[in-house]
């Protein structure tokens, strides 16, 4: 549903008030600030979604758990295994506002491409206990989720991770983070690869469109979700979709991630796809891109394979 669908008016609001209380200067100001900045930023529904009719058979539901997360927090989580147990498995990352039971429309669509699907709420949204979620909270939440994703689906090369609209800055920043860490280590990916979509390049480039306004936004937020600066280190192959004429998150920011990141990638721009129908509308060239998500893991492994093999021939021919 829609990720930063605020009215003009509270977008302007929200802006003002933060010079305000930045010009102000009062600590008690500041804390209050960014506490109303996280809650137009989350936009969250309490309950279920009016469309929601429950639960598909085979959804499993799963209580999630931290060593730091206490009696009272917790992430709810949905895991939808395929019937094969050797299906690839995806671990769903949903944006602002909807809980899972507004998400289960897209969760639907991504098993009807094969998926077994994991998919949580963030700490604060429906059943899962705490706080009102922040940028540090909703990375983490991620981490633990695929803590698990590891375990139901044991095989690196059948896990992907997806990331709808604000979702998509948070499954970039654990793509980065896996990236990381096999770059700096001889393990193999954890993540076959990143499917992102209706996303964003951070969030000051958003709520400025949002709030139409010239005034510096970006210095204004504490909540940063920047996965232009992150995109570059995922260390896996990409896939980035978003539609035409979505009204929220403008297409353009996708084109702008697309170009930043590394080889292999794929941009898919559905036309006329708003902010929430890309994988209903785009359903077949939707498919094709992630076959050639999975086969581009598979020639740059057998390409690199084959540049080793040829460089080791060449050392060895005789010398002239």
């Amino acid at each position: 549903m829609p990720y930063f669908s605020l009215a003009r008016f509270k977008a302007r609001w929200f802006v003002w008030s933060c010079m305000v209380l930045l010009i102000v200067g009062l600590p008690a100001g500041c804390a209050v600030l960014q506490h109303t900045e996280r809650e137009l930023v989350f936009r969250i529904e309490p309950g279920t979604a009016s469309w929601y009719r429950g639960l598909p058979d085979g959804v499993q539901e799963l209580e999630l758990k931290a060593p730091d997360f206490g009696a009272t927090q917790n992430i709810h989580a949905w895991w939808w295994p395929t019937n094969r147990k050797d299906a690839p498995a995806v671990l769903y990352l949903h944006g602002s506002r909807w809980n899972l039971t507004g998400q289960l429309f897209r969760i639907e669509q991504l098993r009807a491409l094969g998926f077994s699907v994991l998919a949580i709420d963030y700490r604060g949204f429906g059943q899962s206990q705490g706080r009102l979620p922040s940028e540090a909270t909703v990375y983490e939440d991620a981490r633990v989720a695929w803590e698990r994703l590891k375990v139901l689906q044991p095989d690196p090369r059948q896990r992907l991770i997806y990331g709808h609209s604000l979702g998509g800055a948070v499954a970039v920043d654990l793509a980065a983070e896996l990236g990381r860490d096999t770059r700096n280590s001889t393990r193999p990916a954890e993540a076959r690869g990143l499917i992102i979509e209706s996303t964003f390049t951070n969030l000051a480039d958003v709520a400025t469109v949002v709030a139409n306004t010239a005034l510096p936004v970006r210095w204004l937020l504490s909540q940063k979700f920047d996965s232009i600066d992150k995109i570059a280190d995922i260390n896996m192959p990409l896939l980035i979709v978003h539609g035409t004429e979505d009204r929220y998150v403008p297409s353009r920011f996708s084109e702008e991630l697309y170009a930043a990141a590394q080889e292999p990638k794929k941009l898919l721009l559905v036309p006329g796809g708003t902010h929430n129908n890309s994988m209903r509308l785009g359903r077949q060239a939707y498919d094709k891109a992630i076959e050639a998500l999975f086969r581009s893991r598979e020639q740059s492994t057998h390409a690199a394979n084959a540049e080793s093999r040829t460089g080791a021939e060449t050392a060895n021919l005789p010398r002239g």
